[in-house]
């Protein structure tokens, strides 16, 4: 894909995630979120990504969420002992839910509507920790080209911390007659398309902008990030499942497949 008809799809997936926002507002989950951020020690994570976090030393540290979606997981860094921590999604939209939760929150993060591509100065070189979460680098055309502006908003000896699906699952449709039956390469190079909004919760037969997933294979992910100057820490792959709950099915098989994966990388010195 050339840089032209990244940034479209770039553009487009932008449009598709605002178009989407008003979905997440009409559920249980969020809710519950309203309930709880509230409390000084909130976290919405889950044991696996508490335990890296925990491990890396995210106590007193300064952090940043690329893709921070409505900043729940950036709020959650909190309640894990953070100093600091801003989110960085490009769809005002959910940076609006953002802030709404925010609001509700003893803490006070900064939230920054931005590309990914596209990062304000202010936020280059300031950080500990990087946090990469659930979805991100599927909408990424070009998975070298971001791992080097996740790497760009680093200190020096600080740390990338992804909590990823794992790809090896895209190639297996949940929704399929026979769901075990691979629907697709796994080195596939074109992207998945859609036209209808982007939900957590359920399925969505609403029209929304048309949005673009793109698969990257678990060794271009690795090899973006030491392509960025990042040196793998920690690499483990899991049978569960941190995804939507159509990919359920695929847990505890007698076959069991990789489900997702937490990956840590340090900056190294120039």
């Amino acid at each position: 894909m050339d840089t032209l008809s990244a940034q479209q799809a770039i553009a487009s997936n932008k449009a598709a995630w605002n178009e989407s926002a008003e979905h997440h507002k009409t559920t249980e989950h969020w809710q519950g979120l309203l309930a709880g951020v509230g409390e000084p020690d909130f976290s919405c994570l889950d044991p696996t990504l508490t335990s890296v976090l925990l491990q890396v030393g995210i106590q007193g540290r300064d952090a940043v969420q690329l893709g921070c979606n409505n900043g729940r997981e950036s709020l959650s860094l909190y309640g894990l002992g953070a100093r600091s921590v801003v989110g960085v999604d490009q769809s005002d939209a959910f940076l609006a839910q953002a802030v709404e939760l925010a609001s509700r929150s003893p803490h006070a993060p900064e939230f920054i509507e931005a590309d990914v591509h596209h990062l304000p100065e202010g936020v280059l070189g300031r950080f500990d920790i990087a946090l990469i979460t659930i979805g991100v680098l599927g909408w990424m055309p070009d998975i070298g080209l971001f791992m080097r502006h996740v790497a760009s908003t680093l200190k020096e000896g600080g740390t990338l911390v992804i909590y990823e699906t794992h790809p090896f699952l895209e190639v297996f449709d949940p929704e399929a007659a026979n769901p075990m039956l691979p629907a697709t390469s796994y080195f596939r190079r074109e992207p998945f398309v859609q036209n209808e909004a982007i939900v957590y919760e359920g399925t969505s037969k609403s029209a929304a902008a048309t949005s673009y997933w793109f698969v990257h294979t678990l060794g271009e992910t690795v090899s973006a990030a030491i392509a960025a100057g990042l040196q793998i820490s920690h690499l483990q792959e899991y049978p569960h499942s941190n995804r939507e709950e159509l990919y359920d099915r695929y847990e505890n098989q007698a076959a069991q497949l990789p489900m997702c994966y937490t990956l840590t990388a340090v900056k190294r010195s120039a």
